[in-house]
């Protein structure tokens, strides 16, 4: 059954166990005050009941009114409550006892029937028959009956008494069994030298929580060393015996829960691996692992990514870069990432090539030499590290990866069930790594096909000229951005920038197919076209040979002028505008009376062709919409921050390439393609070396 507020974490009582004990018990359970349980000595006390009906059934006679209606009193607040002045059982259902008479107390408790009342009475007849010796007899049986009843409300395995000063007055169970430490009568230091060093402080607060004050019941969870020298988890619980306003003494238990904790544990690692699912890119999905794992299982976690097909360094040396490290609050700052490898000893290459875990364990901050690189052996050296584990990770057959694992801060070296534990979750993540090695692998084919299809700009005399191609951040897909410059032998330059719907190979075969026939057609020396007739001619041959979808671009023919000036002439299809940036004013985007339709649409519609004189300086800018576009912003709010970064960029003087890359890096966040393509005048007499992008 289910319990929640209050009564969660709440031992359930077991009836059972008060089948021998020799005072009365009853149990009853819900609002109604079902009676669930009574023993042999209830029984006597106040002869059969059934069970299974209310307690208003169950205790018919009238006497029983103030009985029942604590039994509501305390399942309503949970509060205990306690009838101490004698009650008899003339007039109920008697047994064979005769008249007897007797206290009681109503507490709440749970069962496996949900809440309900624990009701415990005492047979107090002496006590009316001798009334001096009743009162000393009354005394103890009610203090006997409050130490049982806070003895039940604890999960029983090794049972102690304490006094408030610390001396422990019984102590029931394997205590010294379990720990290998001998019995001591006050708890002191050497008791606190079993647990785990980093539970310590947790555990001696939760102690001064519970006790200073009004006090209250302590539960804490901690790691304990066992005789065997490994340490697990044990709760310990207790309860305050209260008298007179003042704690006399505390009673309590503890109870190893190790298998109960690393269940728990299990679950909350599988749904950390959940991440690793939807990570996008290796490094991503390297550090939900790393995540997953610190700090329950260790105090640091770094995965160090292995080269494709078995690279090596220089002299056959194995290399690997770290790619994802995640360390507990406490600790040192990690090094930064690097995409640098770094060159691994021989250790590293046996646990690679063994495909074994390895454990090392050593005086805290002494890390043997050569096992790790050079940077971390010096961090494990700062953190005070006692242990490394190394796990290697194996996908597919080969080992492509390997986690370190360290204790920090003189922790004690994972046992088996830890190292198990470790084990388990690389094993998990196996199908999510390979995902995302497959994506990356992927991107990288892709990426590298996509710059085989962009040619790199010529070098034209008089003139700057530069070109930035990005792909998503995002995506392993190829996409239908591209770019493109074309020196013609008249001097003249023509300059593209184009985007196709879509991202995959179909895309990119279009955008090399149309990027191809706009060089034949702008190459066509047998009839001169303006930009608009240069689209309308390709727009035709799309249609005709229903090469594309949707595609927008901006074509643009420029032509040198005497003194330095440059003559720029461009039809536009539905794509942004250019961006102007002159020599001197404010940046602004030449959109005319707004763009034609875009390719593949209505090839008959007549297309406009605009033109705008360039100045030595002037800066013209054609870009894709992966520059502009920001989920869940207008299309002007991205317009106005490019024209922003380009302005400062050229505010500073910065070449024309840099100035695309600075454009690029601006968007690096962005969901799709960019690509931008820039050409700037030079003045006459200023000679400048065009790199080739």
């Amino acid at each position: 059954m289910r319990r929640s507020g209050h009564e969660t974490g709440v031992p359930e009582l077991e009836p059972e166990v008060f089948d021998s004990a020799i005072v009365p018990i009853a149990m009853t359970a819900g609002r109604d005050h079902v009676l669930i349980y009574c023993n042999e000595a209830f029984r006597t006390l106040f002869g059969p009941r059934p069970l299974g009906v209310p307690a208003r059934e169950a205790f018919g006679e009238p006497r029983a009114a103030p009985f029942l209606a604590m039994l509501d009193e305390v399942y309503q607040d949970r509060t205990a409550r306690q009838v101490t002045s004698p009650r008899t059982t003339e007039g109920a259902a008697r047994g064979d006892s005769g008249v007897r008479h007797f206290v009681y107390s109503c507490s709440p408790m749970v069962s496996r029937h949900g809440p309900g009342v624990l009701t415990v009475a005492i047979d107090t007849t002496a006590q009316v028959e001798a009334v001096q010796r009743a009162e000393l007899l009354s005394e103890q049986r009610h203090q006997a009956l409050q130490r049982y009843e806070a003895l039940m409300s604890a999960v029983s395995q090794i049972v102690w008494l304490m006094q408030p000063t610390g001396e422990i007055e019984e102590l029931v169970g394997g205590f010294q069994e379990y720990t290998g430490i001998p019995w001591r009568p006050m708890i002191d230091q050497q008791w606190l030298s079993a647990v785990h060093p980093h539970d310590r402080s947790r555990l001696v607060g939760s102690w001064r929580e519970a006790a200073d004050g009004a006090p209250s019941m302590f539960v804490c969870t901690f790691r304990m060393r066992t005789a065997s020298g490994v340490y697990r988890h044990v709760q310990s619980r207790a309860v305050p015996i209260v008298r007179d306003g003042a704690t006399v003494e505390w009673i309590g238990t503890t109870a190893d829960v190790e298998d109960q904790w690393r269940n728990r544990l299990r679950e909350r690692l599988r749904a950390k691996v959940a991440q690793v699912i939807s990570a996008n890119d290796v490094p991503q999905a390297f550090a939900a692992v790393t995540d997953a794992v610190v700090p329950d299982l260790t105090d640091v976690c770094a995965v160090f990514l292995l080269p494709p097909g078995g690279l090596h360094g220089t002299a056959g040396t194995l290399t690997a870069t770290r790619i994802a490290s995640t360390a507990r609050e406490g600790l040192p700052s990690l090094p930064p990432m690097s995409n640098q490898p770094r060159q691994l000893g021989p250790v590293a290459q046996q646990v690679v090539d063994s495909r074994r875990p390895r454990l090392f364990t050593f005086a805290a901050g002494d890390p043997p030499t050569g096992v790790l690189p050079d940077l971390s052996m010096s961090w494990l050296r700062e953190a005070r590290a006692t242990s490394i584990t190394m796990v290697p990770i194996v996908i597919d057959t080969a080992v492509v990866a390997f986690a370190v694992a360290a204790g920090c801060a003189d922790s004690p070296p994972p046992g088996p069930a830890d190292l198990q534990m470790l084990g388990e979750v690389l094993h998990e993540v196996r199908d999510p790594l390979r995902q995302a090695l497959e994506l990356q692998r992927t991107r990288h084919t892709a990426l590298t096909l996509q710059r085989a299809l962009l040619a790199p700009t010529p070098r034209v005399p008089g003139a700057e000229l530069a070109a930035q191609y990005q792909p998503a951040s995002r995506t392993a897909e190829i996409g239908g951005d591209w770019y493109d410059s074309l020196l013609l032998p008249d001097g003249s330059l023509t300059l593209t920038i184009g985007d196709i719907a879509g991202h995959d190979l179909e895309a990119a075969t279009s955008m090399s197919q149309l990027r191809s026939m706009l060089r034949v057609i702008a190459y066509d020396r047998s009839h001169l076209n303006t930009p608009a007739e240069s689209l309308t001619r390709l727009d035709t041959v799309a249609e005709g040979l229903d090469i594309a979808p949707l595609v927008t671009a901006v074509h643009a023919r420029l032509e040198q002028r005497p003194g330095g000036g440059w003559h720029a002439a461009w039809s536009n299809a539905g794509h942004p505008p250019p961006l102007l940036l002159p020599a001197s004013g404010r940046p602004r985007f030449l959109e005319g009376d707004g763009p034609d339709l875009p390719l593949c649409v209505a090839p008959w519609m007549s297309r406009t062709t605009w033109h705008y004189e360039l100045r030595p300086g002037d800066t013209l800018l054609l870009y894709t919409d992966g520059l502009i576009e920001v989920p869940g912003t207008d299309l002007t709010e991205g317009m106005a921050a490019l024209a922003e970064h380009a302005e400062q960029a050229r505010l500073r003087g910065l070449p024309l390439e840099t100035l695309c890359e600075r454009l690029l890096a601006a968007a690096a966040d962005r969901r799709d393609d960019a690509a931008v393509i820039g050409f700037r005048p030079i003045a006459p007499g200023r000679v400048l070396s065009a790199r080739l992008t």
